[in-house]
């Protein structure tokens, strides 16, 4: 049995329903890999607060990952895009969401210990200031691959090596991005991620 499905039906006796910690929700979460052998890969999802205290997402961890980051897509001063650690993390204000899409705001997996199957699940643990943390169960869906910024030849982690890069170091911007077609990105639809209110993951 494989880490990520092992780990996947360990955390889903607790997270059958969906969740709920201080009013945060976590709708449509999936996992996706440019391809089966790729070091690295990427989370999406909608982050709700329904009625809860206004808070801030300021870090995320996972064991299926020797790094686990937020990230997001920002434009240079010559027009290109690059991709960045956001350190600070996200607001989630009371009754607002956090859109974590592809082309912007994401969560990055640098040296994933095994390659992502789909239909699979993998654990996250997103860490809040007000919350704490919270687990969340991601399935694998690399049907939604296709049009986006993790498409083979377009953005390809794998290519990168995000396991073995210093993003302190690292002049995003000197990555040819025009050819990453970010107009053609879309967050598409499918299947919803569950989460609970945890101690660590």
């Amino acid at each position: 049995m494989s880490y990520f499905r092992s780990l996947a039906l360990v955390a889903a006796v607790s997270l059958a329903a969906p969740a709920l910690a201080d009013g945060i929700e976590v709708h449509d979460a999936y996992a996706i890999a440019s391809r089966p052998d790729a070091p690295s890969g990427a989370a999406f999802m909608v982050i709700r607060n329904d009625g809860g205290p206004p808070d801030r997402l300021i870090a995320v961890r996972s064991g299926v990952a020797a790094r686990t980051e937020l990230h997001t897509h920002i434009q240079g001063a010559d027009g290109m895009m690059q991709m960045v650690h956001v350190t600070e993390g996200w607001a989630l204000p009371t009754d607002g969401e956090i859109l974590l899409a592809r082309g912007g705001n994401h969560v990055m997996l640098m040296g994933i210990a095994e390659p992502f199957v789909d239909g699979e699940e993998l654990a996250l643990t997103l860490i809040f200031e007000v919350a704490g943390e919270v687990n969340v169960v991601v399935p694998v869906d690399l049907s939604r691959l296709g049009g986006g910024p993790m498409d083979p030849g377009q953005m390809d982690h794998g290519e990168m090596n995000h396991g073995e890069m210093n993003h302190g170091e690292m002049n995003h911007g000197e990555m040819n991005h025009d050819e990453m077609n970010h107009g053609e990105m879309d967050h598409g639809t499918g299947g919803h991620g569950t989460a609970d209110h945890g101690t660590g993951g």
